[in-house]
């Protein structure tokens, strides 16, 4: 048991290394972590609230805490604008780099979309809100689209693979009937049709992707266990009285995860491309929830006039679908069979 723990371990130490050794893929994956890190703690580095302040002998969190108007004596409004506050000699205030938050247009702005300036760096959209606020933000929402469908899409796929593809027979000719029902339906037109039923949210869009996304990994999975439940160790597990829930998880599963991991990276990718195409067509998350697709449908709307909403994001979609597939090659690379040996 120890040897055979040992060799897991020096055939995953194996595969990080080859990983390693590819520079690209580290770059690329430094720059999904930088830019995941950035976009999920956006509140820090693009906000119109102070993180930290001190006003008249009191310290305030408005990055974490909601004051009222009144804990500075202002009745005349009902959410508090920090820049309106007058600072005294012994009063401070520690800003975000960026002073915009996603929803909050630029009101000293001379006409929308604003050009780039040293207030907006990306200039603003047809709203007058700050584009590379909205881009940091914006990513939040792409990455958890797809993130969640990938998940949920691979994790539905991969059982429904294993325990038909393990068991073959009957139930691998009534699964395949299923799945091919399922791939016949037009996926687009019935997306279209549920997302004018149904008021569509972030994890709605998910469950709707999920129902059609899962069939890709099924028929992966599916091969894998075909050829991998006739090997030896498969029949020695057998024989020794193995259920069939023990050989599909700790004999067959664990040798079936190549497809899982190296086509994870194309998967995520794919669904941020797909999230940001049903925002730009208007079918995906709602305003004002920030949106590369959403920007996109703009950029359409003002190409003549604002080059910037055409640019900036489309260069932050393609800086992510080229760092994401970096990634996916240096995987597929690090678990090809015969590298690994």
């Amino acid at each position: 048991m120890m040897e055979r723990f040992f060799i897991k371990n020096e055939l995953t130490r194996k595969r990080y290394r080859k990983f390693k050794r590819n520079k690209t893929a580290m770059v690329s994956l430094w720059i999904m972590i930088l830019i995941t890190f950035f976009s999920f703690t956006a509140e820090f580095w693009a906000n119109s609230k102070p993180i930290i302040m001190h006003y008249r002998g009191k310290t305030y969190l408005p990055i974490v805490v909601e004051y009222h108007p009144t804990e500075f004596a202002r009745e005349d409004i009902f959410v508090m604008d920090y820049r309106s506050l007058e600072f005294q000699k012994d009063d401070w205030a520690a800003w975000p780099i960026i002073q915009w938050d996603a929803f909050e247009s630029n009101k000293w702005a001379t006409d929308y979309p604003a050009p780039p300036s040293k207030y907006n760096w990306f200039g603003t959209d047809d709203r007058g809100r700050d584009v590379l606020t909205r881009l940091i933000y914006g990513f939040r929402y792409s990455i958890g689209y797809a993130f969640g469908t990938w998940l949920f899409s691979y994790l539905i796929g991969a059982v429904l693979g294993s325990v038909i593809g393990y068991f073959g027979g009957r139930a691998d000719l009534v699964g395949n009937r299923f799945i091919e029902l399922i791939e016949m339906t037009p996926q687009l037109l019935l997306l279209i049709t549920l997302i004018s039923i149904f008021e569509p949210s972030m994890w709605l869009l998910v469950v709707f992707s999920v129902l059609f996304d899962w069939t890709g990994i099924y028929h992966q999975m599916r091969s894998q266990f075909l050829q991998l439940r006739k090997r030896e160790y498969v029949e020695a597990a057998r024989a020794i009285g193995a259920s069939d829930w023990r050989i599909i998880t700790k004999h067959i599963f664990p040798n079936a995860l190549t497809p899982l991991v190296t086509f994870s990276p194309f998967a995520i990718a794919a669904n941020i491309s797909g999230l940001a195409l049903l925002d730009y067509l208007g079918l995906g998350l709602r305003a004002p929830t920030p949106s590369w697709g959403e920007l996109m449908g703009q950029a359409q709307k003002y190409f003549t006039t604002s080059e910037w909403l055409v640019w900036y994001p489309s260069l932050a979609l393609l800086i992510t679908m080229v760092a994401l597939i970096n990634i996916g090659l240096a995987v597929r690379d690090a678990f090809d069979a015969k590298s690994s040996v």
